[in-house]
């Protein structure tokens, strides 16, 4: 069996200095960027407002095969790995790099609206679940947070 992982990517810059975010807003931006990532493996179903204002069809489906990724990765230990970038144009660099790849990832923006003064912030990226050794082509180097 190949080994699975998931990466989450934070910026270091929004660690430090008299605006550094709070543990707490840390936590909550990596459990987005787990989520987010595994969820761009769903078998979604968009939600739609009908005329009565009722959310009609919202569904998330995860269907996979015994030793596939996500099999490994759900059934398996599960590994998180949280990393850090210097910036916010080391994480963009990452997702564009990524947006060209079959390795599932999201960017996480935060809205702004309990820290960094009204404006939307990208804050981290989560990668993966995926096979350790395609993550590591791009988050390798990268120094645990």
């Amino acid at each position: 069996m190949a080994n699975v992982k998931q990466v989450i990517v934070f910026r270091h810059d929004l660690l430090k200095g008299e605006h550094a975010v709070r543990k707490g807003k840390i936590a909550g931006q990596v459990a987005h960027a787990s989520l987010g990532s595994l969820l761009k493996m769903a078998n979604k179903t968009d939600n739609y407002i009908d005329d009565k204002q009722t959310i009609k069809q919202f569904k998330y489906e995860f269907i996979f095969e015994t030793g596939s990724v996500l099999d490994q990765w759900l059934n398996g230990i599960f590994t998180k790995v949280v990393v850090y970038v210097p910036d916010e144009a080391a994480l963009l660099k990452l997702n564009s790099e990524l947006d060209n790849t079959d390795i599932p990832h999201a960017l996480i923006t935060d809205a702004g609206n309990t820290e960094f003064h009204g404006v939307p912030t990208n804050t981290c990226l989560g990668i993966g679940p995926w096979y350790s050794e395609e993550i590591d082509k791009y988050t390798g180097d990268l120094s645990l947070l």
